[in-house]
C-alpha cells in the first residue's frame, strides 16, 4: 500500500484527497494546510487522515511514499525539491514551477533521486482530450492546419500569476499532448485592467516548423464561461467544448478542395460539407484516471504521461509568452532542447 500525503487543502485539494482515497493501492495518510478551518474540514470528511500545519511533517513521515503538492505556484519548487530529497515521489499542481530554471532543476532532481515527478495537467486525462488526441495522431483529421482555443470567464483574479499562467496553462498542456509537433516560437499580447493586479486578458500565438499554427485566447473578465477549441485539418475538423454536458467532441467532415483553374497560376477553391458525428465518451472522472496512472507508474518505475519534462515544456512556453506580452508581442524563439519530448 502506497502512502500519500497532500500539502494544500484549498480549491483543488479536496478533489485530490477524495480521488486518492478511492484509488486502489494507495492510502491518504495525512493532509497539510496552514488554516485551522481547512484542517478541521479534512477531519470531518476524512476522520482517519492525520492533519498538520507543517509540510515538513508530511515530507519526513516514513509512512508517506508520495507527496501531492496543491499549493500556490510560488511554493512548488521548494516543497518538491525537499520531498524528492527525502526520497518521496511527487505530484505537483500546474504549472510545475515559476520559471524554466526552477522547472529544470526539479527534472534534474527527479532524475538524480530516481523519483517520479508528475505534473497535474488534468485535461490530458479526460476522455474528451484523449479522443481528440486519438483523432489527431491517428490521421483522421489529415494534416493539421490550426488549433484555436477560447478559455474565458468572469474571475477568479489571481494575485501571484497572470491569466496566461492561470488559464492558458491548460491549453498549452493539451497542445503538448495532442499535437504531433512541438512549437518553435511564441508571441503574446495582453493587458491588465485592474490596478495592482496582473494581466487579465491575453492572446497567445504558437508557431511551428510546419504550416500548423495555434492560437489561445484567455480572459478573466468575460461575461460568460467559454471552454471551446477548434482543430482544423485538411480532411476533417473537430470542435471540443468542455462546457457541453454531452457531446463534448464533435467531428465535422468539412473542408476545402483545390484544383487548378484555367490559368495554371490560379487555384480554384471548392467547399466540402459532410456529416457530423459525436463519439461516445467515458464519464470516468479525469482526476481518478490520473491518480491511478500516477500510482501505476510509480509501481512500474516509468514516467507518467505528464511527467516533469512535459511540465518543463509547458513552463518554457508560459515564461516566453509572459516575456513576449511584456514586450508587446515580440516573437520569442523556444529552445528546441527544452521543448523536445
Amino acid at each position: 500500500m502506497l502512502g500519500v500525503g497532500v500539502i494544500g487543502y484549498g480549491y483543488w485539494g479536496p478533489n485530490l484527497v477524495r480521488n486518492f482515497s478511492d484509488v486502489a493501492g494507495c492510502e491518504v495518510v495525512s493532509v497539510c494546510d496552514l488554516r485551522p478551518e481547512r484542517r478541521a474540514l479534512v477531519a470531518r470528511r476524512h476522520p482517519s487522515v492525520i492533519t498538520t500545519a507543517d509540510p515538513d511533517e508530511i515530507i519526513r513521515d516514513p509512512r508517506v511514499d508520495a507527496v501531492v503538492i496543491a499549493t500556490p505556484v510560488s511554493s512548488h519548487f521548494e516543497l518538491a525539491m525537499r520531498a524528492m530529497a527525502a526520497g518521496k515521489h511527487v505530484w505537483v499542481e500546474k504549472p510545475l514551477a515559476l520559471d524554466v530554471m526552477q522547472a529544470s532543476k526539479l527534472v534534474e532532481q527527479a532524475d538524480r533521486t530516481g523519483r517520479t515527478l508528475h505534473v497535474d495537467h488534468t485535461f490530458a486525462y479526460t476522455t474528451a482530450v484523449r479522443k481528440v488526441r486519438e483523432l489527431v495522431q491517428g490521421g483522421a483529421l489529415g494534416q493539421i492546419y490550426y488549433y484555436d482555443s477560447v478559455r474565458v470567464n468572469l474571475g477568479l483574479f489571481q494575485h501571484d500569476v497572470d491569466v496566461i499562467w492561470d488559464l492558458a496553462v491548460h491549453d498549452l498542456s493539451i497542445i503538448d499532448y495532442v499535437l504531433p509537433d512541438k512549437p518553435v516560437a511564441v508571441s503574446a499580447t495582453g493587458i491588465a485592467h485592474v490596478p495592482g493586479k496582473p494581466e487579465n486578458i491575453a492572446y497567445i500565438t504558437l508557431f511551428f516548423e510546419s504550416s500548423l499554427i495555434a492560437h489561445v485566447h484567455v480572459n478573466w473578465l468575460a461575461p460568460v464561461k467559454l471552454r471551446r477549441t477548434l482543430i482544423g485539418g485538411d480532411q476533417r475538423m473537430v470542435v471540443y467544448d468542455d462546457v457541453e454536458p454531452s457531446e463534448k467532441v464533435k467531428v465535422y467532415d468539412k473542408g476545402i478542395t483545390t484544383r487548378a483553374g484555367a490559368d495554371m497560376h490560379q487555384l480554384q477553391i471548392g467547399y466540402r460539407t459532410g456529416d457530423m458525428w459525436a463519439p461516445q465518451l467515458d464519464v470516468t472522472e479525469a482526476l481518478h484516471v490520473e491518480g491511478n496512472h500516477f500510482i501505476e507508474c510509480i509501481g512500474r518505475g516509468v514516467p507518467t504521461l505528464t511527467d516533469g519534462r512535459a511540465g518543463l515544456r509547458v513552463v518554457q512556453i508560459l515564461e516566453a509568452a509572459s516575456r513576449s506580452m511584456r514586450e508587446r508581442g515580440r516573437t520569442i524563439e523556444l529552445e528546441a532542447s527544452r521543448c523536445a519530448a
